[in-house]
C-alpha cells in the first residue's frame, strides 16, 4: 500500500479530483455527501488550505482523507477532517488507522471532525484520543 500526501503545493489534475471525489462518494456509504460538495470540499482543500491523503494498491485508490485548514485557532480547532473513507475490501485491516495518524502527523494544530453517533469510525476516532466536548447544532436556512 503506497500513503501519499497531496498539498496545495502539488500537480492534482482535475481528472485526480474526480477521481478521489467519485471514491469518496461510493465509500462514505449512509455518511457522505453529494460528489459536487465533495468536489467543493477537495477544491477548498488543495487550493485555500488543507491536505489529501491517499492510499493507492496497483494505481487504485483504497483510502483517502480530506482535511480542510480554518485559518483559525484557539477558539475554533485550525483543521477539520472533512472526509475519510476506506474501500470496502480494505475495511477491519487498520487501513483507516494509518490514514487517520497519518492526517494527525501532516497537520498544523488541532482537529475537529464530526461523525455520526451510530457511525462504526467513532471508536476509532476515540482510541485516537478525539472526545466529544460539545453538542454540534445547526440551523438550516
Amino acid at each position: 500500500m503506497n500513503i501519499t500526501s497531496i498539498t496545495p503545493n502539488d500537480k492534482f489534475t482535475p481528472s485526480d479530483k474526480e477521481a478521489v471525489a467519485t471514491f469518496l462518494e461510493k465509500h462514505l456509504d449512509e455518511f457522505g455527501d453529494t460528489h459536487d460538495d465533495i468536489l467543493k470540499c477537495l477544491n477548498y482543500a488543495l487550493t485555500k488550505g488543507g491536505f489529501v491523503i491517499l492510499a493507492r494498491e496497483d494505481e487504485q485508490i483504497k483510502g483517502a482523507v480530506v482535511v480542510n485548514e480554518t485559518g483559525m485557532k484557539g477558539y475554533i480547532p485550525e483543521n477539520i477532517l472533512v472526509y475519510i473513507a476506506v474501500h470496502r475490501d480494505q475495511r477491519g485491516k487498520g487501513l483507516g488507522k494509518q490514514l487517520m495518524q497519518q492526517a494527525i502527523a501532516r497537520a498544523n494544530g488541532d482537529i475537529a471532525l464530526h461523525v455520526e453517533p451510530n457511525n462504526p469510525a467513532k471508536r476509532l476516532y476515540e482510541k485516537l484520543g478525539f472526545t466529544n466536548k460539545y453538542l454540534e447544532m445547526r440551523l438550516k436556512k
